[in-house]
């Protein structure tokens, strides 16, 4: 019997996973989620030991990428920006000034890394307080889910 597809939401939480596990293993501290100041929210937001912010945008498909125009909101709330794409997208279709990582369930990889653009202190202080608050709430509702 063959599989069933999978749907979009079912490979942008696969491609997730594995760029999750390539953060980690970059030594980043990745957060799925992230609602900005500006009402938008990462897919992936992640920070480097030295305080350096990088949001992964997920596209599962190229009608997924197409569709999108949002974005182009992440890009003054980050140092790095990174498209994640299944290996059978059309890398062609992205902006080659971002940075590229191909994923799936298991792992990724890196194929273009992004260019730098240095957030200002200001946001930088307010987008490592909000990223803090979001990851330490979530720890603690998964570990007390009946939490007020």
């Amino acid at each position: 019997m063959d599989a069933l597809p999978l749907s979009r939401p079912d490979v942008t939480a696969l491609l997730a996973r594995g760029v999750t596990r390539l953060l980690l293993d970059h030594g980043l501290a990745p957060v799925l989620e992230v609602p900005l100041a500006n009402g938008r929210r990462a897919d992936i937001m992640a920070i480097t030991p030295q305080g350096e912010i990088w949001i992964v945008e997920t596209k599962s498909c190229l009608a997924d990428y197409a569709c999108d125009e949002k974005w182009p909101d992440y890009l003054e709330y980050c140092d790095r920006f990174f498209f994640a794409v299944p290996e059978a997208f059309p890398q062609e279709a992205l902006p080659a000034e971002h940075g590229l990582i191909v994923a799936d369930r298991f792992g990724a990889a890196i194929i273009r890394d992004s260019e730098k653009a240095a957030v200002s202190a200001a946001r930088r202080k307010a987008l490592l307080i909000r990223f803090a608050r979001c990851a330490a709430e979530r720890l603690t509702r998964a570990a007390d889910p009946f939490a007020p």
